[in-house]
């Protein structure tokens, strides 16, 4: 399937076929997609959780407001964002570039140090949007991957972090979900499935500049 049609072909899947799991394959796919994703400086402030357990599936369910989506997925992925991008979390970074690039300190120092007092100087409120920001990207890799393999996901913001924070034992790693992916196989009753896709018109959307 070429990426257009694939495009196409995807929609917000609004419910799930229960009986159809994805294979350890298709999961790897999009733990690799996820880890592949652009993030601003590289930093990667980010962290997926994944969800095969459908006893919590329905606590989360039950956490989103009751959207069937979520305990008639295959898997449910949860995307989260780091409470604290420091220092140490920077420094962290820079030794891995210096161990997989052999990067030199001198050239590496420069751009760490900058970096570390960027982060230093923003209020958390800041650092939690800058964060966000990258979830959405990944977020946005992840649909395009599922598409291509015929993957069926819904992205969801409709729900209580703080009841998935605690559901999931985020607090004691630091970190706080922020978007939720439900994926898996279309079920056949899903009205949603046939409906045409509602975009603008192409030429309303794209400015062309010569």
């Amino acid at each position: 399937m070429s990426n257009i049609k694939a495009l196409q072909w995807r929609y917000a899947t609004k419910k799930f076929d229960p009986q159809k799991i994805l294979s350890i394959e298709k999961i790897n796919i999009l733990k690799e997609a996820f880890n592949l994703t652009a993030t601003s400086y590289g930093l990667q402030p980010l962290k997926m959780v994944v969800v095969r357990n459908k006893e919590l599936q329905e606590q989360l369910k039950t956490a989103s407001w009751e959207q069937q989506q979520l305990n008639t997925a295959s898997h449910v992925l949860v995307i989260c964002i780091e409470k604290k991008v420091d220092k140490n979390f920077i420094e962290k970074y820079f030794k891995r570039v210096k161990h997989i690039r052999e990067t030199p300190d001198d050239i590496l120092d420069p751009f760490k140090k900058s970096l570390v007092n960027s982060f230093e100087s923003k209020a958390e409120e800041e650092v939690h949007a800058w964060a966000l920001n990258q979830a959405y990207l990944t977020l946005g890799t992840l649909l395009t991957v599922c598409a291509t393999e015929e993957i069926d996901a819904c992205p969801m913001e409709g729900f209580e972090p703080d009841k998935y924070d605690e559901l999931l034992n985020l607090g004691e790693r630091n970190l706080r979900s922020v978007l939720v992916l439900p994926v898996g196989y279309r079920a056949e009753d899903d009205m949603f499935s046939e409906f045409k896709k509602v975009r603008r018109p192409l030429d309303d959307v794209i400015i062309e500049v010569n």
